[in-house]
């Protein structure tokens, strides 16, 4: 792309050629959220945040700016915990803000690693709000450190800030572009300096990031269902390489950041982790599962009495699988919606500790009932595991398991805390020693090319996505041995 689009072509809608799907009716993931242009921009970031909570649940941070400078609130915990009070959001003065949700997948769980992460230099005050994951950030950070760098987290955002700061570029969209290129991942980045806003893709836009207009203001966020929170437009998706800088009077300005490569955006969005009134790539999320659900029901049919989904995430493809395969849908499991994902949590105990308390089976439903339990993927096997015994405890006859996806047998290095393949349940094991190993009367996944056709898209290659974890074909070269705690010296995350 030229330096200097103008805003027309700012706003011109980018398609992967997916087509459209007909309505009929592993941990990431981070969200991050910005705006330029609104005289209350942390309260919109706020109200933005909330939306993307889904996506992360251990931290949450705004930064904003009046033009001048940048002031900073984050802290450990929920969107809501972190901004408890009015007078936190008051401080945050200026018209442009961006704000982030972290779940980790890179260095641990605390307060020095919540994002964003703000910095000072000679070219002025930055602040980085990144999802993703750079898989060669480790090396990198150690030669900066041999160059006399100093850092004061563990995440591979603060590795993106030092390459900022370091280039000898005249403009700061010069600087990212240069910081950019010598890294390798998947990353949705945005940055804010006292008077620009600046979004960038990952080249296979592997990480989503997507483009909205509020009345006069523009924003940028991870999902669409953001967008419909605080009342903005959908205009379209960045494109991978692509960067976005939004400046002095709501200017918009698109480069090439990074040559674009074959775009391979992630399909555990599809499957997991956005929201289901999300659109990403031109389809809804709640459609895509739903479809998801039915090619399971044909691929996969079983003799049962009823169809329950695991909630929230699973509905609806647990309702695709009734409609087509003629079975009655039921309420089979009560969700106590004051539980994190236990996807996204920190630590394999935590995660154990908190399906007890998440998940209630109801008896009425199920006792006596031949039963299958449809769910949109099977990672580590813990949540499979319990969920098949709360429901023989609560009198089912027999539990017949589904998956809306294929087996999760190979390690995320783009954004999901799934590096060590030593915690999935698939990797090694064929079908029947995973059925047996969760302890159902049966077990069968989707195929790759069933959920590719469930979006909507061609098997035959025409248009490609991120399956890396299910089929091993990574379009980012990862090194061996990476770890979410590569900077802490390999610790081991299920503390």
């Amino acid at each position: 792309m030229d330096d200097h689009r103008d805003l027309a072509l700012a706003m011109r809608p980018y398609r992967w050629g997916i087509a459209t799907h007909p309505d009929k009716g592993p941990i990431d993931e981070c969200g991050v959220f910005g705006i330029y242009g609104h005289p209350e921009a942390a309260g919109i970031t706020h109200h933005g945040l909330i939306a993307l909570q889904h996506r992360g649940q251990e931290s949450a941070g705004i930064v904003a700016s009046d033009g001048e400078a940048l002031t900073m609130h984050k802290g450990m915990g929920l969107v809501n915990d972190v901004f408890d009070q009015p007078a936190t959001l008051d401080k945050l003065k200026g018209h442009i803000a961006i704000g982030h949700v972290r779940y980790s997948t890179t260095g641990s769980s605390n307060l020095a690693n919540a994002q964003p992460i703000l910095v000072n230099s000679r070219k002025g005050s930055l602040a980085l709000a990144h999802n993703g994951n750079l898989v060669d950030a480790d090396p990198i950070r150690d030669r900066l450190e041999d160059e006399g760098a100093i850092f004061s987290t563990s995440v591979d955002t603060e590795v993106l800030a030092h390459l900022i700061v370091r280039a000898r570029k005249e403009s700061l969209e010069e600087s990212v572009i240069h910081a950019i290129n010598q890294v390798h991942g998947g990353y949705a980045l945005l940055i804010l300096s006292e008077d620009k806003l600046i979004a960038v893709r990952d080249p296979h836009g592997i990480r989503p990031l997507q483009l909205g207009r509020l009345g006069d203001c523009w924003v940028v966020a991870s999902e669409s269902c953001a967008f419909d929170t605080v009342g903005a437009e959908f205009v379209r998706e960045v494109a991978p390489g692509e960067l976005l800088s939004i400046s002095k009077g709501g200017v918009i300005r698109s480069k090439t950041a990074v040559k674009a490569a074959e775009a391979r955006p992630c399909m555990f969005e599809f499957i997991y982790f956005a929201r289901p009134d999300s659109q990403l790539e031109g389809v809804n999320m709640h459609a895509v599962r739903k479809e998801m659900g039915r090619e399971l029901a044909r691929e996969a049919p079983a003799e049962a009495d009823i169809v329950i989904g695991v909630p929230d995430s699973s509905i609806s493809a647990a309702t695709g699988y009734a409609e087509e395969s003629g079975i009655p849908y039921e309420v089979g499991l009560i969700k106590n919606r004051y539980i994190a994902r236990t996807f996204i949590l920190p630590s394999q105990l935590k995660r154990e500790a908190a399906l007890k308390l998440k998940l209630n089976p109801l008896r009425k439903v199920i006792e006596g009932k031949r039963v299958v339990l449809v769910d949109d993927s099977i990672v580590r096997g813990t949540t499979s595991r319990h969920l098949v015994a709360l429901l023989r405890e609560a009198g089912a006859r027999e539990v017949h398991m589904r998956i809306s996806s294929p087996p999760y047998r190979n390690a995320c290095h783009y954004g999901i805390d799934t590096t060590r393949v030593k915690d999935l349940v698939a990797k090694g094991r064929e079908v029947d020693a995973i059925r047996d190993e969760i302890g159902a009367d049966s077990l069968n996944y989707l195929s790759v090319d069933g959920m590719i056709k469930a979006v909507g898209a061609r098997t035959d290659g025409g248009h490609s996505f991120c399956l890396a974890c299910f089929t091993a074909d990574y379009p980012v070269p990862v090194l061996e041995n990476v770890d979410k705690f590569a900077f802490e010296g390999g610790k081991d995350g299920d503390d």
